[in-house]
């Protein structure tokens, strides 16, 4: 028996999940949010459920109360081989996982600057599980690391070439891992070898990228230097014109940090709908004709098919769309306008399998002779324990 604990640290939460590799069943997981303030736990394990307030000031204290509610379902003696961290941003060096070593930790760390809201916390997290477990090997997974396959063409952006040479400013990408286990997860469900498919994935939550997936590799993706590029999500804007930063400066005096602020925590669904970042908030009250949340669905619906429809001259054909992540899974309206927009492809969407989330036909959402697209739920947790235990 084989199990991996994989740690998704945040700036103020701790995700985890306790994955049995041979099975791919999670035994336990759960969630600390609100780091510094109001910490709460709330997880699940073969013992039941706990949702509950935690003295969470730190990282260190998180992870406290994540091994202890592990204890005390009593699953971390039998076989913890490794444990896996989701880390954001590796730059150009990974383009895999790797065991995480002083050298590594060096390399995540010069990355600061290109992540400075999820590298450091991914930082913390390695440093206190390699405390809480110190014999137990730690393995880095790299949200960038799928994408490292892009070619030059794709990622440069046209700036000169001493900024990406001397500062490493290029396109990234982001949700890489995601990406790779969908791409192979509907190259199975579709009865075909990913090695022979062309597909785009769209990872769709609080954070939204997608990528054009050519025989199981990245060549291009949405998102860039940050993981703000591309697609509007739940409080990130996504892409704009970059001269509004200037207008912000010059015609309300707004500094860099406000702007930022705007940017990352104001804009997106929640700055369009003046309501909520939530799609199923949103999704509720478009229904009772809610105009901000009308606003801001169609928008999101139109720049995302303009976003897949760019990727698509990235391959030769597209064998199959992919829809993943909370709200590519279970909104059947964004499908729905998504899908309309890109009627240029030829897709049509089959109403009956797109409410039932193309749970009962092999994911598929589109009629039977016309271009695919689909549903395929993802599962970071799993392939980072694969990984780690394929590194160990």
């Amino acid at each position: 028996m084989s199990r991996v604990l994989v740690l998704n640290c945040g700036s103020s939460s701790v995700k985890f999940a306790l994955i049995e590799t041979s099975s791919a069943d999670s035994v336990a997981s759960g969630l600390v949010e609100n780091l510094g303030a109001d910490a709460h736990l709330k997880a699940n394990g073969p013992k039941g459920k706990v949702n509950e307030k935690i003295s969470g000031k730190d990282h260190g204290e998180a992870l406290e109360s994540v091994v202890s509610f592990l204890q005390n379902q009593g699953v971390l003696e039998q076989g913890l081989v490794a444990v896996g961290h989701r880390v954001v941003h590796g730059g150009e060096r990974f383009s895999g996982s790797v065991l995480i070593t002083p050298q590594v930790l060096d390399a995540v760390r010069a990355c600061n600057d290109l992540a400075p809201l999820h590298n450091p916390a991914n930082l913390k997290g390695i440093e206190v599980a390699s405390r809480v477990f110190p014999e137990v090997p730690q393995v880095a997974v790299f949200d960038t690391a799928f994408h490292q396959t892009i070619p030059a063409h794709a990622f440069l952006y046209p700036l000169p070439q001493s900024l990406y040479r001397e500062r490493g400013i290029r396109r990234y990408g982001f949700h890489g891992t995601s990406h790779r286990f969908v791409s192979a997860k509907a190259a199975e469900m579709l009865g075909k070898p990913v090695a022979d498919l062309c597909l785009i994935t769209a990872h769709l939550g609080n954070g939204c990228s997608a990528c054009a997936v050519l025989q199981g590799k990245s060549v291009d993706t949405t998102m860039g230097l940050t993981p703000m590029e591309g697609i509007p999500m739940g409080t990130r804007s996504g892409t704009i014109d970059p001269g509004i930063f200037r207008y912000l400066h010059d015609s309300l005096g707004w500094d860099f940090k406000r702007i930022d602020q705007l940017l990352n925590k104001e804009s997106g669904l929640l700055g369009l709908s003046g309501l909520s970042n939530d799609m199923r908030t949103l999704a509720e009250a478009r229904a009772q004709g809610h105009e901000g949340a009308t606003l801001a669905i169609d928008v999101f619906c139109y720049r995302l098919a303009k976003e897949i429809a760019a990727l698509a001259i990235a391959l030769p054909r597209i064998d199959a769309l992919v829809f993943t992540g909370g709200i590519g899974e279970n909104s059947f309206l964004v499908r729905e306008l998504t899908l309309a927009h890109l009627a240029v492809f030829g897709f049509q969407l089959d109403i009956s399998r797109n409410g039932a989330h193309g749970r009962e036909s092999k994911g598929i959402i589109t009629r039977a002779e016309t271009p695919t697209a689909m549903v395929v739920p993802t599962n970071e947790e799993l392939l980072i324990a694969l990984d780690s235990e394929q590194i160990i």
